[in-house]
């Protein structure tokens, strides 16, 4: 590979994104948030191929529409764990957490 006008190998310069967000110290809030993106699809996903509606959804979850749409809105990062792990039961699932 040649060097470029520095005299740096440019493989040697590229950093990471999980190197970029480590140094900006954002890297766990943007971690959360497409785990959040990811989770409100699937279950979205889950609720269509069951041909659950929202509302149906909802009641069978003993909560308000108001509550699942934040649930499923991937925008929307402050719902708890007990609404998610209520919702994937609902659909039959459960959760599966990590700590790495």
């Amino acid at each position: 590979m040649s060097k470029d006008l520095a005299g740096i190998d440019p493989r040697e310069r590229l950093l990471s994104l999980t190197d970029v967000l480590n140094g900006e110290g954002i890297r766990d809030v943007i971690q959360a948030r497409a785990f959040k993106r990811i989770l409100a699809m699937k279950l979205s996903t889950e609720m269509d191929d069951q041909k659950i509606s929202k509302t149906d959804m909802a009641k069978r979850m003993g909560t308000s529409r108001a509550q699942l749409d934040r649930l499923l809105d991937p925008e929307a990062h402050n719902v708890t764990l007990e609404t998610v792990a209520r919702a994937a039961s609902t659909l039959g699932k459960h959760l599966r957490f990590d700590l790495v």
